[in-house]
């Protein structure tokens, strides 16, 4: 029987392509600290979660290696989307909000996800649980480390089983055109760390994982504690960011420069926006539809992605303009914000 992490030649040849889209997405992507990715044992990616899909879609475009991860269960019950998923290298996990009994059926993925590490293809899970668009961290869901130590057991004594922290930095939530930094951070070899920490029992161990799991994944955001002062708190790091966060910090042109170049183009502007009404019209009905905002940028990626496709990709340097265009009225608004302040 096939396995979720089994080679496919269709999803082979189609994951540049996505791949390529993806990027497509966003003003600028870069990826940081790629050497930090193991290569002599099994790899689970640990990332941040607050832009839902698009979040497995940046580590997925880490490189080109074929990954697996896991989606909350209940989007498995219709057998035609579960084959889909499952064909997109995508497993169930229950969570605790579905209930102990439905948390307690997670031993089959913890099983599966064990025989993905076996045969050396990465796996996916964000270890938060869910997905809330803020520079902070949610705690820790305990799954992550209990896959780490059940696949230790199985083969950790043949090669190592690494838990890398990913920190995903999007210049805006709610905008899919923005820039995002994919930053890759020094790995917990669990097989030496449960060596170091022979004296601590299974719960014990779990609880010392999380708590530097937590940590490493802190340092690749430009995090802040969400309490009662964090919207002020996070404006002055982003304003001013502390290395090596300066990196994430936007590069404005001046208003006196923006404003004219903008009058000039706007023929140009009224040109591409008339040749990807179509695609303009799917984005505005999916920000109409969808409460969650969190959402937005994961659906219009797979919105434009289909559009895109079946365009043969021809109306794609007008989209980007468009997108570009709108990306400088916004900044322009923000600064004008800022001054007022």
């Amino acid at each position: 029987m096939a396995q979720v992490q089994d080679k496919n030649r269709l999803y082979a040849f189609l994951r540049p392509y996505v791949d390529w889209m993806f990027r497509r997405s966003y003003r600028r992507i870069q990826y940081v600290g790629k050497e930090n990715i193991p290569t002599d044992g099994a790899v689970i990616f640990s990332p941040n979660h607050s832009n839902a899909l698009c979040d497995a879609m940046a580590v997925l475009t880490i490189n080109s290696s074929r990954k697996v991860f896991v989606a909350r269960a209940d989007i498995f019950k219709n057998p035609r989307q579960a084959k889909i998923l499952n064909w997109l290298k995508i497993m169930p996990i229950n969570r605790i909000r579905d209930g102990v009994d439905e948390v307690m059926h997670n031993d089959e993925t913890i099983h599966n996800a064990v025989l993905t590490l076996r045969d050396g293809v990465p796996f996916c899970i964000l270890p938060e649980g869910t997905h809330r668009p803020k520079h902070s961290l949610l705690p820790l869901r305990k799954g992550i480390f209990r896959i780490a130590l059940r696949a230790n057991e199985l083969f950790g004594q043949d090669k190592p089983v690494y838990i890398v922290p990913v920190g995903l930095e999007y210049g805006d939530y709610f905008h899919l055109w923005d820039d995002l930094t994919v930053n890759i951070g020094q790995p917990i070899n669990v097989t030496q760390f449960v060596k170091e920490h022979s004296e601590l029992d299974y719960p014990q161990l779990i609880n010392a994982l999380r708590e530097e799991l937590t940590l490493r994944m802190r340092e690749l955001i430009l995090w802040v504690p969400d309490d009662d002062n964090y919207e002020q708190n996070i404006a002055k790091l982003q304003s001013d960011p502390p290395a090596p966060f300066n990196r994430f910090k936007k590069r404005t042109l001046p208003p006196a420069l923006v404003v004219p170049l903008l009058v000039v183009l706007l023929p140009l502007f009224v040109l591409s926006a008339a040749l990807t009404l179509p695609l303009w019209l799917g984005v505005l009905f999916i920000r109409h539809k969808v409460a969650d905002r969190a959402f937005h940028n994961s659906i219009q990626y797979v919105w434009q992605l289909l559009c895109l496709t079946l365009s043969l990709c021809l109306p794609l340097p007008f989209w980007m303009f468009v997108q570009e265009y709108i990306y400088q009225i916004r900044q322009l608004k923000n600064q004008f914000q800022l001054h007022k302040k």
